[in-house]
C-alpha cells in the first residue's frame, strides 16, 4: 500500500470534511498494532452532503469517473457498503454505513490519531476489539487477541 497515498487521500477527506470513521487493518496500525493489508476500511455518514464531500475528496486524489457512482442511496440501502479500487492502485477502499446490524457509523466509539502528519478518525481500541472479538474470521480473532494483549482488555 502506498503509504504517500493514503496519507493524500485521509488529508482529502478531512479537507472535505468527511464524517468517516476508520476501522480494520489500518484502525489497527494507528493503534500500534501492524497487520499487513490491501485495504482501507472505512464507516462514512451515509447523508446525501456527506456521500457528495466523500465523492470530492476521492476525487482530489484519483481522476476516475467511476467515483461518481458511489451514492447515498446505496450506502444508506438495504447492502451499505461499497468497495472503490482507485485506479493504478494496488488497495481498495472499503465504504460501509453500517455492518448488519451490529455497527452503524453514528454509534461508533472514535478518535482522533495521527498517521505521520495526518489527523484521522478512527474506532478506539476498545470499540475496534468489540467489532472483531465475535467474528468467524480467523484473522479477526487474532487482532482481537492482539487488541487484548496490548491494551489488557477482558471480555
Amino acid at each position: 500500500m502506498d503509504f504517500d497515498k493514503v496519507l493524500e487521500f485521509f488529508r482529502a477527506l478531512n479537507d472535505q470534511r468527511v464524517g468517516y470513521v476508520v476501522f480494520g487493518a489500518v484502525a489497527l496500525a494507528a493503534h500500534g498494532i501492524v497487520r499487513a493489508t490491501m485495504d482501507i476500511d472505512l464507516f462514512v455518514d451515509s447523508t446525501p452532503d456527506n456521500v457528495a464531500r466523500l465523492r470530492r475528496a476521492l476525487q482530489a486524489v484519483w481522476d476516475d469517473p467511476e467515483i461518481e457512482q458511489i451514492t447515498a442511496e446505496d450506502l444508506g440501502g438495504d447492502y451499505p457498503a461499497i468497495q472503490y479500487g482507485p485506479p493504478g492502485e494496488e488497495f481498495t477502499i472499503d465504504l460501509l454505513s453500517r455492518l448488519g446490524e451490529a455497527f452503524r457509523y453514528h454509534e461508533l466509539e472514535s478518535e482522533l490519531v495521527m498517521l505521520g502528519e495526518v489527523p484521522i478518525c478512527v474506532v478506539t481500541p476498545r470499540m475496534l476489539y468489540e467489532m472483531k472479538r465475535d467474528t468467524v474470521r480467523l484473522k479477526d480473532r487474532a487482532d482481537a487477541e492482539a487488541l487484548k494483549a496490548r491494551f489488557g482488555f477482558e471480555d
